[in-house]
């Protein structure tokens, strides 16, 4: 691929890292998972960018890329992978100004959604970026108010978990 192919792939991804870090924070434990994860994420984006034919916002196809390769990631009993050669070696993200590590509620609320399953992770995530019952439905193959269910209910269900951790908001 070009040079102009990996300028325009980096300055979307820069764009759009908010969904590198959300998908990173839900679905790994431990800084260097999230790393890893993150990496990981990169990668399988460089990888399937060449079939990124735009017919849907690049941040929705990124989203599918995001959350299936952390699905993926987490299924592979931490088989670390050589084949990092496939994408170029280079690709740094521009850091966040803020720590959220330091955010008390937030390390709570994390920790919480860290026990939901995978499609509860998904639908929280999608909430996360403000995306609506359709949207979510869409992403995840349910109804708009299967959509809506689902995350009432997992709201709900991330609230007992940290009731049950005796935090107070």
């Amino acid at each position: 691929m070009s040079n102009s192919t990996e300028t325009a792939f980096l300055k979307l991804v820069n764009q759009h890292k908010g969904i590198l870090y959300k998908a990173s924070r839900i679905y790994a434990d431990s800084v260097e998972d999230r790393e890893d994860l993150q990496q990981e994420i990169l990668i399988q984006l460089w990888k399937s960018y060449q079939t990124f034919k735009g017919n849907s916002e690049f941040s929705t196809w990124m989203y599918r890329v995001a959350i299936n390769t952390a699905i993926t990631f987490l299924k592979k009993e931490k088989q670390r992978s050589d084949n990092q050669t496939d994408a170029p070696s280079y690709f740094e993200l521009q850091q966040e100004d803020y720590n959220p590590t330091k955010d008390r509620q937030l390390e709570v609320f994390y920790s919480a959604v860290h026990e939901l399953n995978s499609l509860e992770k998904a639908v929280i995530f999608y909430f996360m970026e403000g995306m609506s019952h359709k949207e979510i439905g869409n992403n995840l193959g349910l109804s708009e108010g299967n959509a809506r269910v689902k995350l009432n209910r997992t709201k709900e269900k991330i609230q007992q978990i940290i009731k049950k951790s005796g935090y107070e908001f």
